[in-house]
C-alpha cells in the first residue's frame, strides 16, 4: 500500500517538473521595443514629464529675464549635438528630434528672424525651416550629353543638421517665496544655423525658429541622452535641461533698452566680464536674502 502511494506521488511530482520545464512559446518580436544589444527594457521611452510646482504671481517677489547661448561645439554640450545621424538604438540629436516632430505637424514653431522671444509674431512651416538649413527640393539644369540640351530636374537636398551649432535660450529667473528658493524656468529655445555667405566670403549665422519649451517637454522626456561615463545611467533631454547639465554664457538681460544684447555695448573680454557680472548679480541676490 505504501509503495503504491509513493508511486502515485512520484508520478504527480514528475508531471509537475516536466510542465515547469516546458519552454514558452516564441515571443511576438514585433511589439518588442528592445534592440539586440539591450538586456532589459528601458523606461525612458515611457517617461512622463515632471510638472512644475504651482506658481502664483503673489509668490514671485523678484524675477529677471535672461538670454543665454548654449554652444554645441563645447565638450559638455556635445550630447545635444550628436549623433548627427540617428543610431541603431533610436537615439537622435536634439535638433533632429525637434525637426522630426515639426515635419510630422506635431509641434508649432515660430519665425526665427526675431532676436528676442517676446517679439515673435508669426508661425513658420517645416518647408521654411528646411530651406533655411539649405535643404529641400530645388530645380537644377543638367546638360544632356547626347543632345547638348539643358534638362531641368528636381533634386532634394537634406537639411544640414550638423550646421546647427548653437541654441539661444530665453529663461526667467525668479525667487519663489512660498518655497523660499531661487528657481529658473526655460521659456523658449531658438536653434542657430551657421552657413557660409559667398557674397561676403564670411561665415554667418541665422536664427531658424523659436519654440516654446513647454510644448516640447513631453517629447524631450521620452528621448534618451548619451552618458559617456555610464550607459546604465542615461537621462532624457528634459532631465538635462531641468538639471542644468549644460554649459552656456549670458548674452542679454531684461533692461530699459528693450532687451539690448551685451554685444551692442561691449566686445571681446568686456562682453565676457559683463556676462559674468549678470550671473554674479543673480547669485548675490539669493545669497543676500539669508543671514549667517
Amino acid at each position: 500500500m505504501n509503495r503504491k502511494f509513493l508511486l502515485v506521488v512520484f508520478g504527480f511530482l514528475s508531471a509537475g517538473i516536466l510542465n515547469a520545464q516546458t519552454f514558452p512559446t516564441p515571443k511576438d518580436t514585433t511589439k518588442d521595443k528592445r534592440t539586440f544589444k539591450d538586456i532589459y527594457q528601458k523606461t525612458i521611452p515611457d517617461n512622463q514629464k515632471i510638472n512644475y510646482p504651482y506658481l502664483r504671481e503673489a509668490d514671485v517677489i523678484w524675477s529677471k529675464n535672461i538670454y543665454r547661448v548654449i554652444d554645441l561645439r563645447e565638450k559638455m554640450n556635445q550630447q545635444l549635438y550628436y549623433p548627427i545621424n540617428p543610431v541603431a538604438d533610436g537615439r537622435k540629436s536634439f535638433m533632429k528630434t525637434l525637426l522630426d516632430e515639426v515635419k510630422a505637424g506635431r509641434l508649432n514653431v515660430y519665425e526665427g528672424g526675431a532676436l528676442t522671444a517676446d517679439s515673435i509674431v508669426a508661425p513658420t512651416t517645416f518647408a521654411d525651416v528646411e530651406k533655411n538649413m539649405e535643404g529641400g527640393f530645388t530645380k537644377k539644369g543638367i546638360v544632356n550629353v547626347n543632345t547638348g540640351a539643358v534638362d531641368s530636374t528636381t533634386i532634394y537636398d537634406a537639411p544640414k543638421f550638423d550646421n546647427v551649432k548653437q541654441l539661444r535660450v530665453y529663461e526667467e529667473w525668479f525667487f519663489d517665496k512660498k518655497h523660499s528658493k531661487l528657481d529658473v524656468r526655460i521659456i523658449a529655445i531658438c536653434p542657430i544655423y551657421f552657413y557660409f555667405d559667398a557674397a561676403t566670403n564670411t561665415q554667418r549665422k541665422r536664427a531658424l525658429f523659436w519654440i516654446r519649451y513647454d510644448d516640447i517637454r513631453d517629447l524631450l522626456s521620452k528621448k534618451e541622452v548619451f552618458n559617456s561615463s555610464n550607459d546604465a545611467q542615461r537621462i532624457s533631454f528634459d532631465d538635462l535641461f531641468m538639471q542644468r547639465r549644460f554649459d552656456s554664457y549670458i548674452i542679454a538681460e531684461s533692461n530699459v533698452y528693450n532687451d539690448r544684447f551685451i554685444s551692442e555695448y561691449a566686445l571681446g573680454k568686456d562682453a565676457l566680464f559683463e556676462a559674468e557680472r549678470i550671473k554674479k548679480d543673480i547669485f548675490n541676490f539669493e545669497h543676500d536674502l539669508w543671514e549667517y
